[in-house]
């Protein structure tokens, strides 16, 4: 005998499935850390997640624990509780720009369609999870993968639509990025 669900309770059944998108999690730097006490060395470690819909959804997370599961889990929930948007154009990005963050410097070009992911390992799985099919990455300055990360986060969050960078050109207001430094 089968029990009959009644329809109210086939749509909540439904909906609690359907509450949060597929996110894939990757882990980009896992670091041991130690501290110096009384009795000798306390270690811990340190984890660094990004996780993304690879269509355009993407959020980084940092946790701290005593064990590496432990340290993963807070730096994917951090993650998921960072979620940004990347304005995609196709399968690249509007236009080129420069990420900073502390000594990390990393350029994100527009790349044609077929080019792929050019990008070291830490930018790489930021655009990856991010749904960025074509792109060209320089890292300049460090090569310190938190701060790579936070860099490339920083550039993907202050993009322009076209549409305000071709204005802002009209009035003068854009010097080249380049020619800044």
């Amino acid at each position: 005998m089968t029990k009959k669900i009644s329809k109210k309770a086939g749509e909540k059944i439904e909906s609690a499935f359907r509450e949060e998108p597929e996110f894939t999690e990757r882990v980009i730097n896992i670091k041991r850390v130690s501290k110096v006490v009384k009795g000798g060395k306390r270690f811990s470690f340190n984890a660094l997640v990004v996780v993304g819909d690879s269509k355009s959804k993407i959020g980084y997370g940092f946790g701290k624990a005593n064990g590496v599961p432990e340290a993963i889990a807070k730096a994917s929930g951090h993650a998921k509780k960072n979620i940004f948007t990347i304005p995609l154009e196709g399968t690249t990005i509007p236009h080129e720009i420069i990420g900073r963050f502390g000594a990390a410097r990393i350029m994100l070009r527009p790349a044609g369609k077929g080019t792929g992911v050019i990008a070291g390992a830490s930018a790489r799985a930021i655009l990856d999870l991010g749904g960025v099919k074509d792109i060209l990455t320089k890292s300049l300055g460090t090569n310190n993968p938190v701060n790579l990360v936070r860099a490339t986060v920083q550039a993907l969050q202050s993009f322009k639509t076209k549409e305000e960078v071709e204005k802002r050109k009209r009035t003068g207001e854009i010097i080249d990025v380049l020619e800044e430094d």
